[in-house]
């Protein structure tokens, strides 16, 4: 390398000026790296061949001013003497090469994150909390399918894109192909890189992705839908524009360029979706990567167009099987969730015998799904989805019966379980549970809520009424004593005082199903002591101390029945 020095050329307004250093009789363009005949560039000094750069440089001073032309090759060959005619030819291709390079740098810029959420439809543009609108609340009805329209940036001014067209064509033809498909890739390929780091994407293992916080995660796959969302349908789609517009006509280079433009980011992108795919399951992440799956689903379109071409074969492949994967992940984790209902093993009693956790938990969760119901049915079919949802239903309802045996008093499991399976009846929608849970789920379910309240009906209040039942067989009215009159009284009033001071504790959270079993309860019991009353009252009042055994009125009943299952504390 002793033999190389460099040429210093003065008095030339050309940018190669100083960049040339020679080897034997070739000189080497520092800025481009193409080796040029020595009489080629003595040539091109001698005549100022560069002098048209002048008027690109005017341009790339001024790059947001469209009004500029800029100046078509050739405008100063009209000075070159036939002499020098082979010469000049051969030095414009070497700088047509410069020309493209210094022109696609200048104007080749990575897109700032505002103005990407600009191109984005406003009810998609993340907002300061870093959601979109759209994602805060799932629509079940467009499920992010609904035709919706997206503004490609500009991310070279469309006034530049003819001469570099023309300067690429100009490279194919002197067969620099090589050197115009590298300077297009590397040049490209930084600025979206940057693009995307600017907006925020990074690489995730799926270690990284076990190790992060349950509230993290879904901020990062929120973030991540929206990341792909403009990758794909802004950033590789302004790509694909331009790469069609500057390397038209020669496909082979176009479609291999633009693959390997795309190939590492949309891989970083892709390597998330992959991380959470494979990461542990759990219920809490469903509806995280239903909402990748969806958005999967919906660029599918823009793969195909975008990824159409033959070089980027595997990167259509690669978004395709991301897909399948998260939806398998779908199905294993409802499986999964079916189970963890099933197994759920809190000890927790739920004193008042209200509604325990596990089914509000269980009731949001199915709900929600619900929501999904177009997705679903995209991954199971109806009676496969059916059966899913079913057996959730039926895995919570053998839990919540394991759950009642831990109640010494067998009324207050009964009223455990009409509280719950009412629970989950109201809550569900009819029209949705009707839709995929089938037509007569909810009336089964009403009846078996019902089934409890008898139940409990029977368990907690039989005694009480058989013992004020002047019908009973034990009571016959010629041959009754006061004694036993007394006794009854006394028996009645400790077993209701008894109930009222335990069962006002209860709670029966749903007004409308507290109402209707305190009325069905008075139904029942104030005829029945009212019948009562009416036959004994005179035997008792005719002795002493008649208030001890006749302690309540019809109307004091109904009034105290009025404090049963508010939950009261009455300490």
């Amino acid at each position: 390398m002793s033999n190389l020095h460099e040429l210093s050329i003065e008095n030339s307004t050309d940018d190669h000026a100083g960049c040339f250093q020679e080897k034997e009789q070739l000189y080497k363009c520092l800025k481009c790296g193409i080796f040029f005949h020595k009489e080629c560039v003595e040539s091109a000094i001698e005549i100022n061949a560069h002098e048209n750069l002048g008027e690109v440089r005017a341009v790339e001073d001024k790059p947001n001013d469209e009004s500029i032309k800029v100046d078509e090759r050739g405008a100063s060959n009209v000075h070159f003497t036939d002499e020098h005619h082979g010469m000049v030819d051969d030095i414009n291709t070497g700088f047509d090469a410069c020309r493209f390079k210094q022109i696609l740098e200048n104007y080749s810029k990575p897109i700032e994150p505002n103005h990407l959420f600009e191109c984005l439809p406003s009810k998609l543009r993340p907002s300061s909390d870093g959601e979109s609108s759209d994602e805060k609340s799932h629509d079940p009805q467009s499920n992010g399918l609904e035709k919706v329209d997206f503004t490609v940036p500009t991310i070279i001014p469309p006034m530049v894109l003819p001469l570099l067209h023309d300067l690429a064509q100009q490279m194919v033809k002197a067969g620099h192909q090589q050197q115009l498909f590298e300077t297009y890739r590397d040049t490209r390929r930084a600025v979206l890189e940057q693009s995307l780091e600017k907006l925020g994407v990074e690489r995730y293992s799926k270690d990284d992705v076990q190790r992060m916080k349950q509230d993290v995660l879904d901020a990062k796959i929120r973030n991540w839908i929206i990341y792909m969302r403009i990758s794909v349908k802004l950033l590789f789609a302004a790509e694909k524009e331009i790469c069609n517009q500057i390397l038209d006509g020669v496909e082979p280079l176009r479609d291999q360029s633009f693959a390997e433009i795309t190939t590492i980011s949309f891989d970083m992108l892709l390597s998330f979706g992959y991380a959470i795919a494979i990461s542990r399951r759990s219920p809490e992440k469903l509806f995280v990567i239903l909402d990748m799956y969806e958005i999967m689903i919906e660029l599918q379109p823009e793969f195909e167009l975008i990824f159409g071409s033959q070089p980027c074969t595997e990167m259509k492949e690669d978004a395709l099987n991301l897909t399948k994967l998260l939806a398998q992940t779908v199905k294993e984790t409802i499986v999964d969730f079916e189970k963890a209902v099933e197994m759920d093993a809190t000890e927790t009693v739920v004193m008042d015998g209200s509604v325990h956790a596990l089914t509000s938990y269980v009731e949001r969760y199915v709900t929600y799904l619900f929501d999904y119901k177009s997705t679903l049915r995209q991954l199971l079919p109806d009676t496969k989805l059916k059966s899913a949802l079913t057996g959730i239903m039926r895995a919570l309802m053998n839990n919540l019966d394991g759950k009642s045996r831990q109640y010494e008093d067998a009324a207050l499991a009964q009223l455990f379980l009409m509280n719950n399976v009412y629970y989950i009846v109201r809550h569900f929608r009819r029209e949705k549970a009707k839709d995929l849970l089938g037509d007569d789920w909810v009336q089964t379910h009403g009846r078996i809520v019902q089934q409890h309240a008898n139940q409990y009906q029977t368990v907690s209040w039989n005694k009480c009424i058989t013992v004020q039942s002047s019908k009973s067989g034990l009571i016959k009215i010629k041959i009754i004593t006061k004694t036993l009159v007394k006794e009854k009284f006394k028996t009645f009033n400790s077993q209701f005082e008894e109930l009222h001071q335990r069962q006002c504790q209860w709670l029966v959270p749903d007004v409308e199903m507290r109402e209707s079993l305190r009325l069905a309860i008075a139904e029942v019991l104030l005829p029945a002591y009212g019948s009562f009353l009416k036959h004994f009252r005179p035997m008792i009042e005719s002795g002493k101390n008649s208030q001890t055994y006749i302690r309540f009125t019809t109307e004091d009943l109904e009034r105290m029945l009025n404090d049963f299952f508010e939950g009261k504390n009455l300490e």
